[in-house]
């Protein structure tokens, strides 16, 4: 049954759907900044520094050193933003999706009230039916 809110609740429910959609690509890519992140912490352990060599030896490794340590920084950023993009897209869902219950609850309720107003009218129309009726009989018996 269409309401007033029946086009409201469409809107809101698309919108939600939307959110919904924003939120599950959000967490996948937090999760995605935390295994890089644990990735580049497991490389980390994994370099291990010469013990005898040339000093260009130590001096490279030197600088993987550098490179991973700089390499993890940028991923705990990118776990940090990518987390504080999560955190909004779920407020934003749920936020969508109160919107969408109330919207879905007031169309509930007016169609309740059609529904009501509707067997109103019908009871009427009965009575009215039945008045009609009965009073043909009373003509049709005075009439005899």
């Amino acid at each position: 049954m269409k309401t007033r809110f029946s086009s409201l609740v469409n809107v809101k429910k698309n919108t939600m759907q939307k959110s919904e959609s924003a939120f599950q690509k959000a967490n996948a890519i937090f999760l995605s900044a935390k295994e890089a992140l644990k990735n580049s912490l497991e490389e980390l352990q994994g370099i291990t520094p010469p013990q005898n060599g040339q000093i260009a030896d130590f001096l490279a490794n030197r600088t993987l050193l550098d490179a991973q340590r700089s390499l993890i920084d940028h991923n705990k950023e990118w776990v940090s933003f990518s987390e504080s993009e999560m955190l909004k897209a779920k407020e934003q869902l749920k936020f969508d999706m109160i919107e969408y219950e109330k919207f879905k609850y007031l169309e509930y309720e007016e169609q309740k009230a059609l529904i009501k107003e509707a067997k109103i009218k019908e009871a009427k129309d009965l009575d009215e039916i039945a008045l009609m009726t009965y009073s043909n009989k009373d003509h049709k018996k005075a009439a005899s």
